[in-house]
């Protein structure tokens, strides 16, 4: 009976952590949305989940539905490499948002552009600053 139980508890805790996910996504689109308009960043950013770099995993890692968290800049145009690590940059410096990414599931952030193919992509673990100091 308690193995039965303690499945139950992790497909529940699945639906909450995919919910959690959402939100936090509809959350940055949302952010983002409000800095372009009011002029605050030059590129409109959008937010959605992606498969992740399996390298990357680490044990909080989602299985179900994507453990990378992928930011596309709506710039109309090619961004250079130095423009999307600046974008990086910013969002990592967010050590309460890359915390939360990472206890929901999320061990990959990706930053690409609407133009072309390049982009990038971050461990977030090396970024969650455990003990009060990034892990370098």
């Amino acid at each position: 009976m308690a193995i039965i139980s303690n499945m139950w508890n992790k497909v529940v805790g699945w639906f909450e952590d995919r919910s959690d996910r959402t939100k936090l996504i509809r959350s940055f689109n949302k952010a983002a949305k409000d800095s372009f308009v009011s002029g605050i960043t030059p590129v409109l950013l959008q937010a959605n989940t992606s498969r992740g770099y399996k390298p990357y995993r680490h044990q909080f890692s989602n299985i179900i539905g994507g453990s990378g968290f992928r930011i596309k800049a709506m710039s109309g145009r090619q961004l250079s490499k130095q423009d999307i690590v600046n974008i990086g940059s910013v969002v990592l410096a967010d050590n309460i948002l890359v915390r939360r990414m990472v206890v929901l599931g999320v061990d990959t952030l990706e930053i690409h552009c609407d133009v072309g193919s390049y982009g990038c992509r971050w461990q977030l673990h090396d970024f969650i600053m455990i003990g009060g100091s990034q892990n370098e």
